[in-house]
C-alpha cells in the first residue's frame, strides 16, 4: 500500500475569521480573530486526510 497521511495546512474560524497556516509543527496566524472566541474551525467531512489507494478505495464506496 502507498498510502499517505495528510493533515490540513490552514484553517479558517468560521466564528471570527481567524486564518492559521500550519509552519514546522506549529499552527501559526496570519489573521488574528477575536480574543475570546472558541474558535470553530472549517475543517469538515470535505477534507480527506488519507491520500492514496485507500482514499480511492473509500471514494467507490
Amino acid at each position: 500500500m502507498s498510502d499517505l497521511l495528510r493533515t490540513p495546512d490552514r484553517r479558517v474560524c468560521e466564528r471570527c475569521g481567524r486564518l492559521e497556516r500550519y509552519d514546522g509543527g506549529v499552527w501559526r496566524a496570519d489573521r488574528l480573530g477575536e480574543v475570546y472566541c472558541i474558535h470553530e474551525w472549517d475543517i469538515d467531512g470535505t477534507f480527506v486526510p488519507i491520500e492514496g489507494e485507500s482514499a480511492a478505495a473509500a471514494e467507490k464506496c
